[in-house]
């Protein structure tokens, strides 16, 4: 379908040329010579929002006074709350959120019939795309018919939802579903859905280049913004409204800069950094804001790190994290199979329109906050929220605290388990899960995660018994390259099987534990733990039979899933 671009009436619509071929485009520097004010100096975020007014100012919806806004933002300081009509390019969806949308969708075709019309009128106005992937429930784990299982089982309980979505992608015009078993919504729209700069046709035929945005039905839709790419979670009325071509009603923003400088250093993870991350910023204070990421780490900081930074934005509370288009962005759109003709758009629009990741200090933020990477060291996050950093030399003792202070329990009380040769006791390890988008995206922790298990399967150690291990990338690639470099043998052999493709554990269908296990938890009021590679760890979302669930990379879970409790100094005890 066509956008409707607006009238231009400052003459701001440029033509450019790239990748052997000229698109137009809607030009900052063109508004600047127009006398409409000074944007050089803004974040490359509100850029985005910047030239998405500047496409669709039509004097109505959208004025000059919104464009001249920007620059009054910069002069104030970073600080200017005038409500726009902000119009993302398309919208992505889960099957539970999205699976109402659809209904209505078929509910206006059905009224649209009844009224003489013609059901085929009703159609998404811009692009949307429904990712099945929140269905899959973990019940068979630990061996290699695992995947095959809760596969099968998904389609019995889900059948008549998928047999509606089906009809919906054939229905529809502007509407792609992605079928069970392939992926995490943010995982494939990361790797495949994206583009950093779009195209589409106007109104009257022309090819016009705009960057990427979106809004999407769940609120980690932030993760694709480590790919330059604006996005962030709505509710589904405005997703419909946005699947309809209505504007999304929104502030002009407050951009928190956050300067990263340093390197990570040897033994610490991605998920490390996030974490440290959450914890500042949360510290901070950014809810309704952007975070926008800069500084000279950035040249060391690769895409799926970035990736995963920009995943929690709703555990530190920002509307999103944006990392700006550079080398790097170039770098992972070649890797993942992204044609040169689109990589060399993204660089030319976003060198042209003031959208490349400066190295300068010229950038106006709200605020600044800044972190030395090489400050990093390993760590977890829990028992019951994702900003409770944890240094994992210090997790025993926290554990012990966290035993007496918050849920003032004795430690050290066993119960037995019927038919097995253990007990169970507080802070045993009973869910041990590499798991959700926010870290199966990142193949630096995945392989990290192989290898411990690798060593694992050579000291000939395995999970301890009571663990319900799991394996849940968020896409197809992660068991590609973790079978091409011969891991996933190893995985295996330690428990780690592949369970399914979509969230799992990190929304809490981590599925039954044992019956005997839950049974000795609950008669001894005890406190399990889990351990995930996820992103949130609320008390009772990860399993109703846990109580203490921790954040951490994929590495550390392994680990904990060998060790099979929280009482113990992983950095120093065997």
């Amino acid at each position: 379908m066509p956008i409707s671009v607006g009238h231009d009436s400052s003459g701001t619509r440029k033509s450019l040329t790239a990748g052997g071929a000229s698109v137009d485009y809607y030009s900052i520097p063109a508004a600047e010579a127009a006398g409409l004010g000074s944007f050089d100096r803004l974040p490359a975020s509100l850029k985005v929002v910047l030239e998405n007014v500047l496409r669709f100012e039509d004097g109505k919806t959208v004025t000059l006074d919104d464009i001249r806004a920007f620059s009054e933002w910069a002069v104030k300081g970073g600080r200017n709350p005038r409500e726009i009509a902000y119009r993302p390019a398309r919208v992505l969806m889960q099957d539970f959120t999205g699976v109402p949308a659809v209904v209505d969708l078929a509910a206006m075709r059905d009224g649209i019939v009844a009224l003489g019309g013609k059901a085929e009128k009703i159609n998404p106005l811009n692009p949307v795309d429904l990712v099945i992937d929140h269905s899959v429930m973990i019940d068979e784990f630990g061996n290699p018919r695992a995947f095959q299982l809760n596969v099968d089982r998904e389609y019995e309980r889900n059948m008549e939802r998928y047999t509606f979505l089906k009809w919906g992608q054939s229905a529809f015009d502007n509407f792609r579903v992605v079928p069970p078993g392939t992926g995490i919504c943010h995982q494939v729209n990361l790797e495949y859905l994206a583009q950093a700069i779009w195209t589409d046709k106007d109104q009257n035929g022309a090819e016009v280049a705009f960057p990427d945005t979106l809004v999407g039905t769940d609120s980690h839709t932030t993760m694709v913004n480590g790919l330059a790419v604006l996005g962030w979670g709505v509710g589904g009325i405005e997703a419909e409204a946005a699947m309809l071509g209505q504007p999304v009603s929104m502030l002009i923003p407050e951009v928190v800069g956050f300067e990263l400088t340093g390197s990570m250093v040897e033994g610490t993870t991605g998920t490390d950094l996030v974490l440290k991350v959450v914890e500042m910023l949360r510290e901070k204070g950014v809810v309704g804001k952007f975070v926008e990421f800069f500084g000279e780490g950035l040249d060391r900081l690769p895409l799926a790190d970035r990736a995963t930074i920009a995943n929690m934005a709703p555990e530190y509370g920002a509307t999103c994290g944006f990392f700006p288009v550079d080398g790097e962005t170039l770098r992972y759109l070649r890797q993942t199979g992204r044609s040169e003709e689109r990589i060399a758009l993204v660089e030319a629009y976003a060198k042209e329109n003031g959208m490349w990741r400066r190295t300068d200090n010229a950038t106006v933020y709200s605020d600044k906050l800044s972190l030395d990477m090489s400050t990093i060291v390993p760590a977890i996050s829990g028992p019951r929220r994702p900003q409770d950093f944890v240094a994992l030399t210090d997790a025993k003792a926290a554990f012990a605290r966290e035993m007496k202070e918050t849920f003032k329990r004795p430690v050290g009380k066993k119960v037995a388990v019927e038919g097995e040769d253990y007990t169970m006791e507080s802070g045993k390890v009973v869910i041990a899960s590499i798991t959700s988008c926010t870290n199966t995206s990142n193949p630096y922790v995945m392989i990290g995660a192989g290898l411990v298990a690798r060593k694992a399967r050579a000291l000939g150690l395995n999970r301890k018994p009571w663990v319900k291990t799991s394996l849940a990338p968020g896409s197809q690639v992660v068991s590609a390259y973790l079978e091409a470099a011969g891991l996933q043998e190893d995985l295996d052999a330690v428990g780690f099987n592949l369970v399914g493709y979509g969230c799992t554990t990190c929304i809490g269908n981590s599925g039954p534990l044992q019956p005997e296990i839950s049974r000795s938890i609950s008669d001894g009021d005890l406190v399990a733990a889990a351990v995930l590679s996820g992103n949130r760890n609320f008390e009772g979302r990860i399993s109703p039979d846990v109580r203490a669930n921790y954040l951490a990379s994929p590495p550390l879970v392994v680990a904990y899933a060998l060790a099979g409790t929280l009482d113990i100094d992983l950095a120093s005890e065997p």
